[in-house]
């Protein structure tokens, strides 16, 4: 049986030179923890091989209040195990300013890293990322910004989040540093980056991608409509064959793309953390991962 090429080693963050866990953890909704039990979830990602962690300035963000909360947690957990930052390649996001809703501007992102490094309690960010693109702020001003938290230092790598192709493209023909990574929607039930030419260009230009959402929301744990009990259900068929949960199916199948996706796994729940670990023992034959793609698609493939 031939099945598609995985590597559980560890990969390029783009043309950053920054090596990362083919899986990362996210922690949208990581603010609310205490340190003792945030500390254990960060500690549980470590044990199951993650290496990248995707955090952002909005998440904790109430709609009323929290904005920085997750960042704060994280400092703090820092502050109470320093040795835990020097193990991880961090990332965070700005650029979201509620109620505006949007701001890209030089002055607000420049401001916006630097109440990140403050909050996390540490000198540099490894990757930096635009969370949502602002239509007001040119391309061009979003370029010089972006080289100069590189030049200063307290910036690795750069990226954005939730880009179309046009506005990754624009933003990426202006650069004189590599964009390291694009951060879409994308999962067995969105995969729409893998054919609008988002995944094309990554591919091409060497851009990494960190799809969010690779459980569609939750919709692929608790079905709903017929097309999510489809999708489900293939999902299964590979879960029971490799002794693995329907999660983990889901994200080893998005790694099986051949612009190998680092999913952005999101739960805060230790036990179903740990179970990040069972994606790198889960292979893809190409009937397989079609098989899924159908029933995303409900309807048989040209």
């Amino acid at each position: 049986m031939t099945y598609l090429p995985f590597s559980p080693d560890p990969r390029p963050l783009g043309k950053s030179g920054i090596m990362v866990s083919p899986i990362a953890w996210g922690m949208w909704r990581f603010a609310g923890a205490g340190v003792d039990e945030g500390r254990k979830l960060v500690e549980a990602a470590f044990e199951a091989g993650v290496t990248l962690f995707d955090t952002a300035d909005i998440y904790g963000f109430t709609g009323i209040e929290g904005f920085g909360d997750a960042e704060t947690l994280l400092g703090d957990i820092f502050a109470a195990a320093p040795g835990l930052r020097d193990r991880m390649v961090l990332a965070t996001k700005g650029g979201i300013t509620p109620p505006v809703p949007y701001n890209s501007s030089r002055d607000y992102l420049m401001e916006a890293l630097e109440n990140s490094i403050h909050r996390l309690r540490t000198d540099r960010v490894d990757l930096y990322q635009i969370h949502r693109p602002d239509i007001l702020t040119h391309p061009q001003e979003v370029a010089r910004t972006l080289e100069d938290m590189v030049a200063s230092g307290k910036v690795r790598a750069i990226g954005v989040s939730n880009y179309t192709l046009e506005q990754t493209r624009a933003l990426t023909s202006l650069l004189t540093v590599p964009l390291a990574s694009t951060q879409p929607e994308f999962s067995p039930l969105w995969t729409e980056p893998m054919t609008n030419g988002l995944f094309d260009l990554a591919m091409a230009d060497d851009i990494a991608i960190l799809p969010w959402s690779p459980l569609g929301g939750g919709r692929i744990a608790k079905p709903g409509t017929e097309r999510e009990h489809a999708v489900a259900a293939a999902l299964d068929r590979k879960a029971e064959a490799a002794s693995v949960s329907r999660a983990s199916a889901a994200y080893s199948w998005i790694m099986a793309h051949p612009a190998r996706p680092i999913p952005i796994v999101g739960t805060q729940n230790a036990e179903r953390i740990a179970e990040i670990a069972q994606v790198f023992g889960v292979r893809w034959t190409r009937a397989e991962w079609y098989d899924v793609l159908v029933a995303s698609r409900g309807e048989r493939l040209p």
